[in-house]
């Protein structure tokens, strides 16, 4: 795997950043070596982030005391994730009545839109960890046959757990596609709307946006789609072997977060 000719040029052009927080910042109850110090010399250079999530089972206030327990610099504010982004969509196309089928601390990301588990318009899936079943997954797919539409909040293959990676929401997405013949829309990573919502957040143009993850298809891979620069790191969920077998280019390679100021000359 080669990174893009002439990226680091394109770098020190870049005026703010996406940054992915588990496998990025820390790993389970883990800080990477270097994740407090690097973010604030990024934002004492007058660099605006944004931490992007696919994180489906903490709301943003969860988040952001998980952070601060860390010793992470990072304001409650600066957090974008999925579901957020989520309930944004839903209330733009008029509060459908809606099947949340997601973890209950995120739920409060959803206030005023209206919930229906037995007559859905929309079903919106999320993490629920050991919840899922054959008779849900079934449930779900009549809901759908019967005209609810489906909405992902995200379509991650898997994630790194506490003993390696873990099989995420992805899956149960793609079967339910292809059972009921549908296809859903995917709100978080690596939707585009999802990287340019959050560098509008920033008051940022795509093209003056990097995404730093450990993720070289979700993260990288639909940051450059998304027509921003991408920049993976090598920790998390982060495999030498499947970074090979990518096809996806990116801006820059670092071993971690703590790499990141330096790329941008700051």
């Amino acid at each position: 795997m080669l990174e893009k000719p002439s990226d680091r040029k394109r770098l020190r052009r870049i005026e703010g950043l996406l940054i992915d927080l588990d496998g990025v910042l820390y790993v389970g109850e883990e800080v990477i070596d270097g994740a407090p110090k690097a973010v604030a010399r990024i934002k004492e250079a007058g660099i605006p982030i944004r931490f992007v999530t696919n994180t489906t089972t903490r709301s943003r206030p969860i988040l952001h005391e998980w952070a601060e327990r860390l010793g992470l610099p990072i304001e409650v504010h600066e957090i974008i994730n999925a579901p957020r982004a989520a309930a944004g969509y839903l209330r733009s196309i008029g509060n459908p009545r809606c099947r949340f089928v997601v973890s209950d601390d995120v739920l409060e990301e959803f206030e005023g839109i209206p919930q229906d588990d037995s007559h859905p318009e929309i079903i919106v899936i999320g993490d629920i960890g050991d919840r899922w079943d054959y008779e849900l997954l079934s449930e779900l797919f009549a809901a759908i046959v019967d005209g609810a539409k489906l909405v992902a909040l995200h379509k991650g293959r898997y994630y790194q757990g506490s003993e390696g990676l873990v099989l995420d929401i992805g899956g149960f997405v793609a079967a339910l596609e292809y059972a009921a013949g549908t296809v859903a829309t995917v709100i978080g990573k690596p939707s585009a709307p999802f990287f340019h919502a959050a560098a509008a957040d920033m008051g940022l143009t795509p093209s003056r946006t990097a995404m730093v993850g450990d993720d070289i298809e979700s993260d990288v891979g639909g940051a450059q789609k998304a027509g921003l620069a991408g920049i993976l790191v090598k920790t998390g969920k982060y495999r030498s072997h499947l970074a090979a077998a990518s096809s996806v280019r990116p801006d820059a390679v670092v071993p971690s977060i703590a790499d990141v100021p330096g790329l941008l000359g700051v």
